[in-house]
């Protein structure tokens, strides 16, 4: 059973995006407005007629400043998803809601970083001690025992479910390896022409055990948009129109930011489960339905147990269906065709829904075959969503 208010009411009918590098050479704002230009321009919508923004709120490019230099009139809506990652499909949900309810006609979706060249995630160092609130307070029981870093915080939940199910380094690789075979044959990714072989993967060094340097996403430069309005007004616009069949977020028991280490079981992800099950019913699709999906790849493990909540296989199964290689290149489930976070860019996600939208028109640089449905996941850890995209 579909949700009248979302599925299928909207569409996504532009899309735009900046090179991905390690040094972009400009502001944040600078690259926001390449990605949003060019994704109106692809839409072929006046800027002018922009009535509504959604980004997330880590972002440090304001809709506002957006707006102006748009030239945009009248904005009836805007909107920031929090938690980083987590808010990758997010925006597009925000976007769709504004549309389907009537608040606004033209929506756009952005995410912009110098997450490389001008800071960086991954180091442990958050300037918290200066200003304390509730997230910096309760990192305090967690960063004095090591837990500085994602990558330590992942690490926990990762060697629990290979104690709990038998899956390996090797399994966590292979996933990395048939990202990276897609990110040598896509001009746009940072690692195009350079794959990797399991070998490589399991001599890379160690970063938090069992998370290798090969099993953790990369941090980049660059700017991704998009254009959301009605399925109705899309159809005259000058692409196929790319609709959101359904949208979800999720929090669930015990959440935290990346350190929920105190449920009674840290073998999954409850809140990624939640949002599976909403996007099922809202689509009224099944797993079998899905051609291709985008699945959040900031680090190997999670993407094991993604899988596992949305039925493609059965819990402790993802370790059989990568070591089959369903998910790979040929597969019967192709996994981040563009190369994901790991060998495209990291782009907070914002990059692999834009991956989804390219699948479903027929235009990706690895496209897969017979492309309907494909599913979308944001960041894990943390609280999250989701997005089915399909065609008419």
């Amino acid at each position: 059973m579909t949700d009248p208010m979302i599925s299928c009411r909207t569409a996504i009918v532009g899309l735009g995006a900046t090179e991905f590098s390690k040094n972009s050479g400009r502001t944040e704002l600078r690259l926001a407005m390449e990605a949003v230009l060019a994704a109106l321009a692809d839409a072929g919508i006046d800027p002018k007629e922009v009535d509504g923004f959604s980004s997330y709120s880590v972002d440090k490019v304001p809709e506002y400043e957006v707006a102006r230099l748009l030239g945009a009139r009248e904005v009836k809506f805007f909107s920031q998803v929090p938690h980083g990652g987590g808010a990758a499909c997010g925006p597009v949900l925000h976007a769709a809601m504004a549309v389907a309810t009537g608040l606004a006609r033209t929506v756009v979706v952005y995410r912009a970083m110098n997450e490389r060249s001008w800071y960086r995630f991954g180091t442990g160092s958050y300037g918290w001690v200066a200003t304390p609130f509730f997230e910096s307070v309760n990192f305090g029981w967690y960063m004095p025992h090591g837990f500085h870093t994602p990558a330590a915080w992942v690490a926990m939940f990762a060697q629990r479910y290979m104690h709990r199910y038998g899956a390996t380094s090797e399994d966590f690789g292979r996933v990395s390896v048939a990202v990276r075979d897609f990110a040598a044959t896509n001009p746009a990714a940072f690692f195009h022409g350079k794959p990797i072989t399991l070998a490589e993967h399991q001599s890379s060094r160690w970063i938090a055990e069992p998370l290798r340097l090969l099993d953790c996403c990369q941090e980049s430069d660059g700017a991704v948009a998009m254009v959301i309005t009605s399925t109705e007004r899309a159809r005259d616009l000058k692409h196929k129109p790319v609709l959101v069949k359904a949208a979800a977020q999720g929090i669930s028991d015990g959440q935290q930011i990346m350190t929920s280490l105190y449920r009674d079981d840290i073998t999954g992800l409850p809140e990624m489960g939640l949002v599976a099950r909403q996007l099922w019913q809202q689509s009224g699709l099944t797993p079998k339905d899905v051609q291709t999906a985008v699945i959040y790849d900031h680090f190997t493990p999670f993407v094991l147990q993604q899988l596992e909540e949305f039925g493609f296989c059965a819990r402790g199964e993802a370790k059989d269906f990568v070591r089959a290689g369903h998910h790979g290149r040929g597969g019967s489930l192709p996994l981040n065709p563009h190369g994901g976070q790991l060998g495209e860019a990291y782009i907070h996600g914002m990059n692999g829904v834009a991956e989804a939208v390219r699948q479903v028109r027929g235009s990706a640089v690895n496209q897969v075959a017979g492309v309907h449905n494909v599913l979308v996941t944001a960041g894990t850890g943390v609280p999250t969503s989701g997005l089915i995209l399909g065609a008419e």
